[in-house]
């Protein structure tokens, strides 16, 4: 089925079209108000064991969309979102409705990149409970190696600043354009055990990362890297020893096997592909851990990260940035365009024009088939704000590793029409109060 684009120019129109066409739903719906839905820690949503029933909005404002509704209704498609919608009192403090469709933490999906956010905010934590005079995320660092499967980066101090290994220079490749490697630094740096029970700490217990993003297997995944940290003269400040995670983690699913085949080099093999020792991080909680960062103070203390203020703006600001408006010299290449970043509601499409007034903060994953989006959207022009989450698989042939998926065709276009119509809804949804979104958008000078 070819949901949408054959080629990037079509998609802007047909999806103008497809908003023309269901304008006065939208409308209707927004005029009839919003249900107020318990937190996911009481419907099951965050590794419970419960699916929790679809939102009637949600599942009216999908409906509302030929396009939508064809993939959503498609068990296929393995679809799941979460919808939740920003309410702010006379104080401009928020609160969050969360609205959510075929939600079920029991079916596995791959997270690929998505696993890179709480990895980047572990690290700038780990760098703060160092207390290290000196070690901060522009101190140059070193990666050796001390076990197979590990890949070292010696000292170097170029004279690009942007090119130095610094885990604040992993962080903007990270956040981006998802480069593996950076990740494969930082999960190295945090250390495959002190990385999930921290995640655990914050009441994620069912979240495992344990892989880095390269062909190692399970064993050699246990071992880190030796790291240090030194000047720009080649000094020492800090050494951290090569980690090992003694006891293997298993998964919170059991056993997963996905796909009819799989395959191997140049041979299809005719099996399910086995994701059981492959990471896993299920949607409500990608969601809100990107809730926490960028809304500290809606978590309980104690589920917050150790960050400064200065941590919390870096991370902002690479969360929304495009790479040619990031200031990162390194991606000013025509190649990295700034959808290239953006599933929802641009549909990492380098034909649709950038929104100046639409701030998307956001993570993304593709891989194996499955493609994920999870964002908080600030509309400055509609004064509107909400968060976005969504995964599907589209893998017809059901064959794995064969490099045969449909994001262009079907996965895309559906994550930028499910972004506009959500951010179109809101945009006319009464609010007692509008949001002061100034914090969303005021410039921001940490680099």
């Amino acid at each position: 089925m070819k949901l949408l684009r054959q080629s990037p120019a079509p998609l802007y129109y047909i999806i103008g079209a497809a908003f023309l066409l269901t304008i006065t739903t939208l409308a209707a719906l927004a005029a009839r108000g919003v249900r107020r839905a318990p937190p996911f820690h009481e419907r099951g949503g965050r590794g419970g064991r419960l699916t929790p029933a679809d939102s009637p909005l949600l599942d009216s404002l999908l409906k509302a969309s030929p396009q939508l509704s064809r993939v959503a209704t498609n068990p296929q498609y393995e679809l799941q979102i979460i919808y939740t919608q920003i309410d702010r009192d006379a104080q401009n403090r928020p609160t969050f409705t969360p609205h959510t469709y075929h939600l079920n933490p029991q079916q596995y999906f791959n997270p690929a990149s998505l696993v890179k956010l709480p990895v980047v905010a572990l690290s700038l934590e780990k760098l703060n409970d160092l207390h290290k005079p000196g070690v901060n995320r522009r101190t140059i660092m070193a990666t050796g190696t001390a076990w197979r499967c590990q890949t070292p980066v010696p000292f170097a101090a170029p004279a690009d600043s942007d090119r130095t290994a610094t885990v604040g220079n992993y962080i903007k490749r990270m956040l981006l354009v998802s480069d593996n490697l950076a990740y494969n630094r930082l999960y190295e740096f945090l250390g495959q055990r002190p990385l999930n029970d921290r995640l655990a700490q914050l009441d994620h217990p069912n979240v495992r990362i344990t892989r880095r993003f390269a062909p190692c297997d399970t064993a050699a995944n246990r071992h880190t890297n030796p790291i240090s940290f030194h000047t720009p003269q080649g000094d020492t400040i800090y050494k951290q020893p090569a980690q090992y995670n003694p006891t293997p983690y298993s998964s919170p699913l059991g056993r997963v096997l996905k796909g009819r085949a799989y395959q191997a080099g140049r041979r299809v093999i005719p099996e399910p592909y086995d994701f059981t020792t492959a990471n896993h991080l299920p949607l409500p909680d990608i969601t809100a851990l990107l809730q926490s960062i960028l809304f500290p103070e809606s978590v309980p203390a104690a589920q917050r990260l150790r960050l400064t203020p200065t941590d919390y703006a870096f991370l902002r600001r690479y969360l929304h940035a495009t790479p040619h408006e990031s200031g990162f010299h390194t991606y000013v290449p025509a190649r990295y365009f700034d959808a290239y970043k953006k599933y929802l509601y641009y549909g990492r499409d380098p034909e649709i024009p950038h929104q100046s007034a639409l701030r998307i903060y956001n993570i993304v994953g593709m891989s194996h088939g499955y493609l994920a989006d999870v964002a908080y959207f600030a509309d400055s022009l509609h004064q509107s704000e909400f968060l976005l989450s969504a995964v599907l698989y589209v893998n017809q042939d059901g064959i794995i590793n064969d490099g045969v998926y449909e994001y262009d065709s079907i996965g895309e276009p559906f994550l930028a029409l499910l972004g506009r119509q959500i951010q179109q809804y809101e945009a006319q949804r009464p609010r007692q109060i509008r949001p002061n979104l100034t914090e969303f958008f005021v410039p921001e000078p940490i680099r």
